[in-house]
């Protein structure tokens, strides 16, 4: 066995997970295969898992995707409202994904747009009070759910996983070419 890499057998997690079929990215990486690979296949595997298992909870308990959920959260987070192109780059998605969403928003009274005061062809978004009730409901139980789904991790183990992440995006920031 060369260094950086790590068979998936004294790995109890990867039997655990093959045993219940639920490898899912995991399944793609051998054995021989190099550990960060196995580490990346990992990581878009628990991402992966976690979202599904959030979308779940937030249709069945609310109604509602997680893209309205994030749309959302980060008017939520700007009271002052957002202009639509900013809140596309927040959300990482097109414009025209967010003027669709905020057409159904508007129509369910929980979005209102205003005319940008600096900008005569901008829109400002922001949550409605309804809008800003409703959230709130939605957000309390979503930390409630996230909590319970990473109760398997110590503290310790939170804030080494964070920090190392943010090493990790560093990182991969600094190495993107412009």
């Amino acid at each position: 066995m060369t260094a950086g890499r790590v068979p998936a057998a004294s790995d109890p997690s990867h039997a655990a997970l093959s045993d219940a079929e639920e490898l899912g990215h995991e399944a793609r990486a051998g054995d021989d295969d190099h550990a960060v690979l196995r580490l990346w296949l990992r990581l878009l595997a628990s991402t992966t898992q976690i979202e599904a298992e959030i979308r779940k909870r937030l249709r069945e308990r609310f109604g509602i995707t997680l893209a309205r959920f994030d749309y959302m959260a980060q008017l939520y987070r700007y009271r002052e409202g957002l202009k639509m192109r900013v809140l596309s780059r927040y959300l990482m998605v097109t414009g025209g994904n967010v003027t669709g969403l905020t057409d159904e928003l508007e129509r369910e009274g929980v979005v209102q747009r205003s005319a940008s005061p600096d900008d005569r062809r901008a829109w400002i978004l922001s949550l409605t009070p309804k809008g800003r009730r409703s959230f709130e409901a939605m957000a309390k139980e979503h930390e409630q759910w996230i909590l319970e789904l990473f109760s398997g991790l110590d503290g310790k183990a939170v804030r080494q996983l964070h920090s190392q992440l943010g090493q990790l995006r560093v990182h991969v920031m600094r190495s993107d070419p412009p």
